[in-house]
């Protein structure tokens, strides 16, 4: 079980091994790692997503370790509650940052306007706060849109192996 603090709440979260293994390791190895501990929730659009994983609250990219293998041809689709790993343009870049789904984004499936985002895991418990963070006011600070005025922190990320 993997929990996400938040100074907005608790959101647990479930991986899907089998379907992505990579992003799966990936995302424990950042966990191990204290990499999210104090990053921010950067990019937050309702009825879309919201994005964290890669920045402090200074609007600072967090140094990451090489991209991994893209694995959105897994079968699993960009649905409500899905967790999916942001990327560059690039199709095999994606590092720390993570979304969450807000709705059912089709146009991000794998062979919807490209190879995709990989779909790595799912909220099972907490979509309450998640749409609670997607429902805070945004605007645009450190180069970047979308950023909540008020910072929604990520106070540490728990794994239970």
């Amino acid at each position: 079980m993997i929990t996400i603090k938040t100074n907005h709440g608790d959101i647990g979260v479930e991986l899907f091994d089998e379907k992505a293994p990579i992003s799966c390791e990936n995302f424990r190895q950042y966990i191990r790692d204290g990499h999210f501990d104090g990053t921010i929730f950067h990019r937050v659009i309702p009825n879309f997503m919201i994005q964290c994983g890669g920045m402090d609250e200074n609007m600072n990219s967090k140094k990451t370790r090489a991209p991994i293998k893209n694995e959105a041809d897994n079968g699993e689709k960009n649905e409500r509650g899905t967790l999916a790993m942001a990327r560059t343009g690039v199709v095999d870049s994606a590092t720390s940052q993570f979304f969450i789904n807000l709705n059912s984004n089709d146009f991000l499936n794998h062979g919807g306007r490209d190879f995709g985002y990989a779909v790595f895991g799912r909220v099972s418990d907490g979509m309450d706060v998640v749409d609670a963070i997607a429902g805070v006011a945004t605007g645009n600070r450190g180069g970047h849109q979308d950023v909540p005025l008020d910072t929604v922190t990520i106070i540490e990320v728990t794994l239970e192996e």
